[in-house]
């Protein structure tokens, strides 16, 4: 792999086709790498302790916190995006979250 993070050749992670959304998923599900990794952020894991919750190798689990933590802008972005179109569809979400 290398540092650049446009030209990482990802071996876990894949884009999957959708309409707007642009980040990668975990490759053969439709699990996004953002789910993943907020779950360790939120649960306080470690990237073993991850690995053992969510039955995937270390190093899938490492590529996962690699890609979140060099494409948070990304990830701001389309959270964003999920929140708006949930509250045009008449969602009240709390809290209200500004970024």
């Amino acid at each position: 792999m290398t540092t650049n993070s446009s030209k990482i050749q990802w071996q876990y992670l894949e884009k999957r086709p959708h309409r707007w959304r642009k980040q990668l998923y975990l490759q053969g599900t439709r699990t996004k790498a953002s789910v993943i990794y907020s779950s360790m952020v939120v649960n306080n894991q470690s990237v073993q302790e991850a690995a053992e919750d969510w039955d995937l190798p270390l190093a899938a689990i490492e590529e996962v916190v690699e890609y979140c933590e060099t494409h948070q802008e990304l990830l701001k972005q389309e959270a964003r995006a999920e929140r708006q179109r949930l509250e045009d569809k008449g969602f009240r979400l709390e809290p209200k979250i500004t970024y």
